[in-house]
């Protein structure tokens, strides 16, 4: 098993992940961080993020937006993204077998990890 070396900043953007529930991009890791007093360059951010998920300590979200986000949770889970508002929230619910059955089947790949991103309008954005 590799070492994992974290350092101060990688054990502070790490934990800045942690304490977000709502799937942080880069930008919104930084203005966190800048309200905590605590300035790092954008490229030790963005360096520490690519640290971290080849570590396998976070995972990095390509939500069809141009800006990944990133998720401390590394349990299997999906996402599901408000097309208005671009909100994500974690959805734990798990694939029917079934599914999993017909996609090997018409791909001829065994299926070993899968992420869906589902999309629709949220609870909030469908009130306006």
């Amino acid at each position: 098993m590799t070492k994992i070396n974290l350092t101060v900043q990688r054990k502070t953007i790490l934990e800045a992940i942690q304490e977000s529930h709502d799937h942080p991009t880069a930008a919104d890791i930084i203005e966190r961080l800048r309200d905590k007093g605590v300035s790092f360059a954008y490229g030790t951010v963005y360096n520490s993020l690519r640290y971290l998920t080849d570590a396998g300590l976070i995972r990095e979200l390509k939500l069809g937006e141009a800006v990944s986000r990133y998720d401390a949770r590394m349990d299997d889970h999906h996402h599901i993204m408000c097309k208005e508002c671009g909100r994500v929230e974690e959805v734990l619910t798990e694939l029917p077998e079934e599914w999993l059955k017909k996609i090997a089947a018409e791909t001829n790949f065994k299926v070993q990890d899968a992420h869906v991103v589902l999309e629709g309008v949220c609870e909030l954005c469908a009130s306006k």
